[in-house]
């Protein structure tokens, strides 16, 4: 899905906003998203997941090509880790009631089916 798709989605849905307006939120909502992160902070979504930015060490690699030792610098990374609410429902076959767990499994101590 790309940026002008989730454009088009507001505008379809949510309505009462012009095609434009619906730009402008989602522009912000990006902008928002990188200014909390470039400060270190984490982003919390509720049912979707978490964004953490993190900082690596500088650490020797190798260049594939040649085999030479390098330096890979250090560097921030944006990480995201999935809320177990979204892994259930992308795992969850299309159409199928969600995953029980049988009641003698779920209780602590209990023997393992």
């Amino acid at each position: 899905m790309t940026k002008a798709e989730i454009v088009q989605a507001i505008y379809t849905r949510v309505g009462g906003f012009s095609k434009k307006e619906a730009a402008d939120i989602v522009d912000l909502v990006f902008e928002m998203m990188k200014e909390t992160l470039s400060k270190g902070e984490k982003i919390k979504v509720t049912n979707f997941g978490n964004f953490v930015l993190r900082d690596k060490d500088e650490r020797p690699g190798r260049n594939p090509q040649t085999g030479a030792p390098i330096k890979i610098s250090e560097r921030r990374v944006l990480t995201f880790k999935v809320s177990k609410n979204l892994k259930d429902a992308l795992n969850r076959k299309a159409g199928s009631a969600p995953a029980s767990v049988p009641v003698a499994a779920a209780e602590p101590g209990a023997a393992k089916p």
